[in-house]
């Protein structure tokens, strides 16, 4: 059977074609010639390729920390690489690129801490027991995208609010967007991250309502994803029902995200294989005939609407 070039695309690629990309932005203030602004883009969409040809030929499921972490990056590595052509005279990448780039290497070191999940397969993911854990995923998903957008214009709202308050001269230095612009956009993202965020809760709570597993309750996943709720509650009263600074706001912001870090690193107790029986059972029947592997993973029929116990 031949086998496609394309198998070959690993993390390295588009990780260190981020790493280049991000590079040479570093050096546009130094050496500001056109040359180098297009060089880090064709750098930056040739990882967001590669980056994207890697999803498609793999498959890596979300279900899984390296997985969803691997999405979440290609969503802002797609961010990037708009905010670049849209917003060129700023220095967008500079902040956007290392936060992609931690995202894949973060993902690489979970890649061999990840259980041998099935690829994500989205028409069986879509049937059956899975359905209802493919909702719960995909709007907690959606809530990490508005919490990195948050993140992202929070550090470059205390960067800008640096220069300000030390009267930076703005020729000497690459400019950013205004206070107020980034002060709306996480806004807009907090806003946007705290409904889906409330709406994943709420499924995946119904999803564990019937399992009595008080490790499952209490589990790193679950009990930091709703510590990003409480703090996303938090930053909404403060906004909008107390007079609190913007600089305030935004290490906050700061904060809900290395929480939603730990959240996506964390193992999933809808996937993660929980009892040693379990474990034996895979690995002393792995490959036999017979054995359904996708069973190990699927979420109970008591726990799905319309189960049966």
């Amino acid at each position: 059977m031949t086998v496609s070039p394309l198998q070959g695309i690993t993390h390295a690629c588009f990780g260190l074609s981020y790493l280049l990309a991000f590079g040479l932005e570093l050096a546009r203030p130094a050496w500001p010639a056109a040359g180098w602004r297009a060089a880090a883009l064709t750098a930056g969409a040739a990882g967001f390729v590669a980056h994207t040809l890697y999803l498609f030929i793999h498959h890596p499921t979300p279900a899984a920390p390296y997985g969803s972490l691997l999405w979440l990056a290609w969503v802002l590595a797609l961010f990037y690489l708009g905010g670049t052509v849209r917003h060129a005279e700023q220095a967008w990448a500079v902040f956007v690129l290392p936060v992609v780039i931690g995202l894949v290497g973060l993902s690489l070191a979970l890649t061999a801490l990840s259980p041998d999940l099935p690829a994500f397969d989205l028409p069986g993911w879509l049937a059956g027991d899975r359905f209802w854990g493919v909702v719960h995923g995909s709007l907690i998903l959606l809530a990490a995208i508005g919490v990195s957008v948050a993140f992202l214009a929070s550090v470059m709202y205390l960067a800008q609010a640096r220069r300000v308050r030390h009267k930076v001269n703005p020729a000497r230095v690459v400019p950013l967007l205004s206070l107020e612009r980034l002060e709306t956009m996480n806004r807009r993202a907090v806003n946007l991250a705290f409904p889906l965020l409330t709406a994943g809760l709420l499924v995946g709570s119904f999803l564990l309502r019937h399992d009595h597993d008080v490790d499952s309750w209490l589990s790193l996943k679950v009990l930091s994803t709703g510590g990003l709720w409480v703090v996303f509650l938090v930053l909404l009263y403060l906004r909008y029902a107390a007079d609190v600074s913007g600089r305030r706001l935004a290490w906050l912001s700061i904060a809900a995200f290395g929480l939603l870090l730990v959240a996506l690193g964390a193992a999933h107790p809808f996937v993660q294989v929980r009892s040693a029986e379990f474990g034996i059972r895979i690995e002393d029947q792995a490959g036999r005939p017979g054995l359904d592997r996708d069973s190990a993973f699927r979420i109970p029929h008591s726990a799905i609407p319309g189960g049966r116990a």
